[in-house]
């Protein structure tokens, strides 16, 4: 059997080389390109038809969301691996839905990153245990009616990150170039989804569930 083909796609250059080095080190792998955007993402998949894209989901100012639909267009025969520094379902469970079979966080072992690539090679779709202990404690939690994150819009997903760091409604409208009334609508409906009352609850709700 071939070695697996790997294309690198990830906006920072050291975690680039770090997971080239890993990878290359392995008798089973081969990197065959690496990138720090999206464009460059789907030219390369498209002439080189790599076997399995590890896709950061956090790049700008095209995502790893947007770049995955993408790559799946021009390359169908790759199999995706969201990496992210986010551990919210949400954000996994989105990237299943646009066609990825795997989804690892930047908190996962080398261990783990090579055993997703293995499985998703072998068909199978993967989930780092992160990810899924954070559901499986979910559904416990749904069970007694917590709000789940998982209501939320993909924007609104990014606001509760922003929120997350500290940022004010002025300084989230800045940073994802919207208006400052449309933040505020955005926070309005998050309380509403997750019932919480105010922003410090959200606040609260955010560091109690580790998101």
């Amino acid at each position: 059997m071939g070695k697996i083909t790997i294309l690198l796609v990830d906006d920072h250059k050291l975690i680039r080389d770090s997971w080239s080095f890993i990878l290359n080190s392995d008798s089973r792998f081969q990197v065959i390109g690496e990138t720090s955007n999206a464009d460059e993402a789907v030219e390369i998949a498209r002439t080189k038809k790599p076997d399995i894209v590890l896709m950061d989901i956090n790049m700008t100012p095209v995502n790893g969301f947007e770049a995955t639909k993408l790559v799946r267009k021009f390359s169908p025969g790759s199999k995706i691996i969201g990496i992210s520094m986010h551990s919210m379902p949400a954000y996994a469970r989105r990237m299943l839905q646009i066609g990825a079979m795997g989804y690892v966080t930047k908190n996962s072992s080398k261990d783990e990153l090579i055993n997703s690539i293995v499985e998703v090679y072998g068909g199978k779709k993967y989930i780092c245990e992160e990810v899924k202990n954070i559901l499986a404690q979910q559904e416990l939690e749904d069970e007694g009616g917590t709000p789940d994150m998982n209501v939320l819009s993909r924007r609104e997903l990014d606001i509760v990150e922003l929120i997350k760091e500290g940022l004010s409604s002025k300084e989230i409208a800045i940073r994802l170039d919207i208006s400052l009334k449309t933040v505020e609508v955005h926070r309005y409906n998050i309380l509403k989804k997750l019932s919480l009352k105010n922003t410090a609850a959200l606040v609260n709700f955010i560091n109690v569930h580790g998101l």
